[in-house]
């Protein structure tokens, strides 16, 4: 499946940027949309970032139809009971960002970190693997579509939430969980944000084939 086969291609107007300052603004293109599953497809102009953000109990299927992209994806370090293992921080911390409270940084584990480029396989996402923490940033245009199983929906608790991440390295004493030196890369410290401005989706009109409900 590529570009082509929705309506789509590179050199589109939808595929350059549209800011002078920040980062440039992306487009969404809802396919299809129903309780059981969502059908979307992200457009992307070269250096725009779609930031950290989570799929709680959900599966998502992700297939890059076109363009080269930076993928950084986690999964929840889980503990039960609760901070066991301190997955959670247990002091207040001093960062250039301001201080962070308590119990506000949850550790995850990277799941992936590198470019990916068209053609590719499908990558798929879970609940609890796979990397259910994602962002994403655009070296070439880039088209991706998402199908999203069950999709978001605040009211039955899947909340789309952001994240900004910290360096394990760079906030070892953040919890109590002990990591060797050898390992610390693959951590990071996760904290709740609110959503960039400079990342804005605007919502485009689906002209690919018609989606036909039987």
């Amino acid at each position: 499946m590529t570009g082509a086969d929705v309506g789509l291609r590179p050199g589109m107007q939808i595929f350059k940027p549209q800011r002078k300052e920040g980062l440039p603004s992306m487009s969404y293109i809802p396919v299809y949309n129903c309780n059981k599953f969502s059908i979307g497809i992200f457009c992307l102009p070269p250096s725009a970032v779609i930031q950290l953000h989570n799929h709680p109990g959900m599966t998502v299927f992700c297939k890059l139809l076109f363009g080269t992209m930076y993928v950084n994806s986690f999964d929840w370090v889980n503990a039960d009971p609760p901070n066991e293992d301190g997955v959670f921080s247990t002091a207040p911390l001093r960062t250039a960002n301001g201080e962070i409270p308590a119990g506000a940084l949850r550790l995850a584990k990277t799941k992936a970190d590198n470019e990916v480029s068209a053609p590719c396989n499908t990558s798929v996402l879970y609940p609890a693997d796979g990397g259910n923490l994602h962002s994403f940033r655009a070296l070439k245009p880039c088209a991706f579509l998402d199908v999203l199983a069950p999709p978001y929906n605040d009211s039955e608790g899947r909340h789309c939430t952001f994240y900004r991440k910290y360096n394990f390295s760079s906030l070892p004493e953040a919890g109590t969980i002990s990591v060797p030196e050898e390992h610390r890369q693959e951590y990071a410290w996760l904290q709740e944000t609110e959503k960039v401005e400079g990342s804005l989706i605007y919502g485009k009109e689906y002209t690919g084939p018609k989606i036909v409900t039987e």
